[in-house]
């Protein structure tokens, strides 16, 4: 007779653990982890909430605004918030909607010593604040995770079209990036210091999500970002919905991208945006200035999809105007992206529909 306390018979789910405290199964709590004191004197902590569910599964960590003002991702985790149910959810489901909650709160990319906290991983928990936060955040979320999703927008002044970024070296998170549905997948390396980087290196895989424009909200951004963790949590056996939508076409895939820049200062008139395809030599814009009638036309250097574009007309020599990505299929690349975009926009089954 086997008995309860054998290793090799199933044992009860007793919580998760985080901190000293356990989240018991079918259940959700929120945390706030102490960061430091603001020079007012005031508490300033990350947010933490977690679903823990009734029965076993991955533990997937979901992150927005390390970068401050890359807000998007704070409601799409709102969002998904409201219609992830515990008593559903198979394994746990560990959000933190406000990474960088000095740059929120400021409306600012960076923390207030001007750092960067995407370029300050692993961290140390006595380092500079940049430092201390990235190490909470590791610590407390990364190395609790098998898989994790970060969240991001362009930055200010620029518009990303919805694409997720993944490593070369991340099998299980290149087949889960075509599950998610964004327009675009794009393979990039890892920088150093990066949170991707530091997820790696402690055995997590991850993927990015790069979508819409710094300090606001837009709906395909936000509904492509909300669908595509949901479809990843299925593809994870983390959820069953009970109505999923018609498979998405194969998004655009590429390894390579390039940035065109302002050949001189001025005045920019975009002739094309994020998500148009372009090819080789094609005219994308215009660079003038007020007191001329001189223009000066920026073109493709080859074949592509656009992934990103400045939204600010008044440009200076060198400034990044247009991301370009090299695609696999440049043949079909406009029916996919414009067919993911108008399914994403159409789709209300997994956005507005019943809790799963």
């Amino acid at each position: 007779m086997t008995m309860p306390d054998d290793p090799g018979s199933p044992q009860p789910d007793r919580g998760f653990l985080f901190g000293e405290q356990r989240i018991a199964p079918g259940t959700q709590r929120s945390f706030d982890l102490p960061i430091s004191r603001l020079s007012s004197g005031q508490s300033a902590t990350m947010p933490v909430r977690i679903v823990h569910g009734t029965r076993p599964g991955p533990t997937l960590f979901v992150s927005a605004a390390i970068h401050g003002d890359e807000i998007a991702g704070v409601e799409i985790i709102r969002r998904l918030l409201k219609r992830v149910s515990p008593k559903a959810l198979s394994g746990t489901l560990l959000c933190v909607p406000i990474v960088n909650i000095y740059g929120f709160v400021s409306n600012s990319r960076y923390l207030p010593d001007r750092r960067d906290l995407n370029r300050s991983f692993p961290g140390s928990p006595r380092g500079s604040l940049a430092s201390q936060l990235a190490y909470i955040f590791r610590t407390q979320v990364i190395e609790r995770a098998d898989f994790g999703i970060d969240l991001h927008s362009a930055a200010i002044h620029r518009m990303n079209l919805p694409q997720v970024r993944v490593s070369h070296d991340s099998p299980r998170a290149q087949e889960l990036a075509l599950v998610f549905g964004a327009p675009a997948v794009i393979t990039a390396q890892l920088r150093d210091n990066s949170l991707r980087k530091v997820a790696a290196d402690s055995g997590v895989e991850m993927l990015l999500y790069e979508a819409g424009e710094g300090l606001r909200f837009d709906d395909l951004s936000i509904r492509t970002g909300l669908n595509g963790i949901l479809r990843v949590m299925a593809a994870m056996g983390m959820i069953k919905p009970k109505r999923l939508p018609a498979a998405l076409p194969v998004s655009a895939r590429s390894s390579s991208t390039a940035w065109v820049r302002a050949p001189r200062g001025g005045i920019c008139l975009m002739e094309k945006r994020s998500g148009d395809v372009v090819t080789e030599g094609q005219a994308l814009a215009i660079v003038t200035d007020p007191l001329s009638t001189e223009e000066e036309i920026v073109r493709a250097p080859f074949d592509g999809v656009i992934i990103g574009h400045a939204t600010l007309p008044i440009v200076n020599r060198g400034d990044a105007l247009l991301h370009i990505a090299m695609v696999e299929r440049h043949d079909t690349v406009e029916h996919r992206v414009n067919a993911i975009s108008d399914t994403i926009l159409g789709d209300v089954m997994l956005d507005e529909d019943e809790i799963l």
